[in-house]
């Protein structure tokens, strides 16, 4: 089963991460890719640079970032293939617990829906 792990963070909090953080997120990645879990990952580029593009009522609009009504934004992401949820989790809890003390960040995991190539509109029953 893939889960997506997004990692959301207040962008105005302040805190870098440091060269140990960034050391022991490596080691991690390592781990996490042998194991056969980590499928992809990466941190995101700060809202100001970002657009958000909505669809109402037939129409596009186009706003630039930064989103002055939202305070926490995804930071980033790991796309992870784990045999349950639990497991998915422990593997976040260890990403989020070698940050230490000092930070304040939160990650929400979620199942990706799996196309059922089998089942559904077009075959014959």
């Amino acid at each position: 089963m893939r889960f997506l792990s997004m990692i959301r963070i207040n962008e105005n909090c302040g805190l870098r991460p440091s060269e140990k953080l960034m050391s022991d997120m490596g080691k991690l990645i390592e781990e996490m890719t042998a194991a056969g879990v980590l499928l992809d990952t990466a941190g995101l580029k700060p809202m100001s640079a970002g657009v958000r593009v909505r669809f109402t009522h037939g129409k596009i609009s186009l706003v630039d970032g930064p989103f002055t009504e939202i305070k926490e934004v995804i930071g980033g992401y790991a796309m992870l293939e784990a045999k349950s949820m639990e497991e998915a989790v422990q593997w976040t809890t260890r990403f989020l617990t070698i940050h230490g003390d000092e930070w304040d960040i939160a990650c929400e995991v979620r199942q990706l829906e799996e196309p059922d190539f089998g089942a559904g509109c077009g075959t014959a029953a």
